[in-house]
């Protein structure tokens, strides 16, 4: 940990701002396609589902390298991982705008994707720097770098519209940006020996974590809150094209409103995870995005009736502005829930983060790859856009069942050391 004095704060401070900045540009280059996307979908005439790949497939490679990335981060340190991969990731970007076929997007967002692993390099990295009663706090900080998703849909439209309608400028200026951060991060983080984890076994060993149960039930919850922010993030701007006829440039303005504090937020999800305690944080998370989703899944619903009167034709659903303001809450309970979720690793497994939340991280990311997909082929298949959301709500029932048989028999054991210490 940094040292508890006055430089020590100082470099700490230094660590997290650079950090946030840098996952910042990383998150806004892993969502271009959720802008992107839409005119190279109309350029290609692709399907939804064709759609759905090309958005997700950034998100793949950036889940597959969580792991191995957080393991690294564990022996080397932060800065240099984080460093080498910002910039592995700028030639790809720059490439973007020279692609003509729909394989040639598909093979060049893989790479592009990479950027999305600079979260299992920046939550170890910077937890390390500050003492435990504060890396909820510092790892929701670093989190909201999440807001790159929003950044995207404030900034590429506006390029495209800039460039009369050439989406080909958005990499390029993504390229150039993504280079002068990674510069910019190299001069104003630090290296802190004392940081590294002694690591002698093999990558085998170092995943036999896997065994344990609540890896797998963080990892359940993590592709929920940050799965669904991922996918919405990619679809949102699209379903509003769709569903309520808005420009592009509309579309995703009014998907920032779930991209930003589904971002921004996350510091303070890390804050309520301190005081609170991760598992009552999480819990309320999943009831709210539960009751949301519910809402969010019912379709625009015409119906007639026979009355008295004759027949009587009633609408169902959800105009722009409630739509917009459910989506606004679900991002801020994301927000809030993917920072109580790995609160829950930075207690549980303090000598072990890196590894452990690329783990998590890699299940997150997963659920982002899969479920922009998924909402095209239910589209294509059932011709209904909230299927989505019907999907959603079904993998946060899964959540709250889990959570209910998880931890009940941890609560109730609690409760009888607690009765036996008073009657003693």
């Amino acid at each position: 940990m940094a040292k508890d004095t006055p430089a020590g704060n100082s470099q700490a401070t230094s660590v997290l701002l650079s950090s946030t900045f840098a996952f910042t540009i990383c998150f806004a280059v892993w969502m271009m396609f959720a802008v992107l996307g839409i005119p190279i979908k109309k350029q290609l005439d692709l399907s939804e589902t064709q759609f759905g790949l090309l958005a997700a497939m950034p998100v793949l490679t950036g889940s597959l390298v969580r792991v191995p990335l957080g393991i690294w981060t564990d022996r080397y340190g932060g800065r240099i991982v984080l460093f080498i991969l910002m910039l592995s990731t700028v030639i790809p970007i720059w490439l973007m705008s020279y692609a003509t076929a729909y394989w040639q997007f598909l093979v060049l967002a893989l790479f592009v994707g990479l950027a999305g692993g600079s979260f299992s390099v920046g939550t170890p990295y910077v937890a390390r720097w500050f003492p435990k009663s504060r890396q909820g706090f510092a790892m929701g900080v670093f989190g909201a770098g999440n807001s790159g998703s929003a950044l995207t849909k404030f900034v590429a439209p506006a390029l495209i519209a800039s460039a009369g309608g050439a989406w080909v400028i958005v990499p390029k200026v993504y390229a150039v940006a993504m280079l002068v951060t990674a510069v910019l991060f190299w001069f104003l983080s630090a290296s802190n020996p004392a940081h590294l984890v002694k690591q002698t076994g093999s990558f085998g060993e170092q995943l036999k974590m896997l065994r344990d149960p609540r890896v797998w039930r963080y990892c359940q919850y993590y592709s929920v809150v940050f799965g669904g922010y991922v996918g919405l993030a990619l679809w949102m701007t699209k379903y509003y094209i769709g569903e309520y006829g808005f420009d592009l440039k509309l579309a995703a303005l009014l998907a920032a409103c779930f991209s930003l504090p589904g971002g921004v937020l996350r510091a303070i999800g890390g804050w309520v995870s301190d005081k609170y305690g991760a598992y009552k944080t999480t819990w309320w998370v999943m009831w709210v995005c539960w009751i949301a989703f519910f809402l969010l899944s019912y379709p625009q619903t015409q119906f007639t009736i026979l009355t008295v009167d004759g027949p009587r034709t009633f609408h169902i659903g959800l105009n722009a502005t409630l739509f917009t303001v459910l989506l606004f809450v679900v991002g801020i309970a994301m927000a809030i829930g993917k920072a109580s979720v790995f609160k829950f690793i930075s207690d549980e497994f303090p000598t072990n983060i890196g590894a452990v939340s690329g783990v998590v991280g890699l299940a997150g990311g997963l659920g982002g790859f899969i479920l922009p997909i998924m909402f095209g082929a239910l589209l294509d298949l059932t011709g209904i856009r909230s299927s989505a959301f019907m999907l959603l709500y079904g993998t946060v029932c899964v959540s709250l069942v889990w959570m209910h048989f998880s931890f009940r028999p941890e609560s109730v054991a609690e409760g009888q050391r607690a009765l036996a210490s008073r009657v003693a």
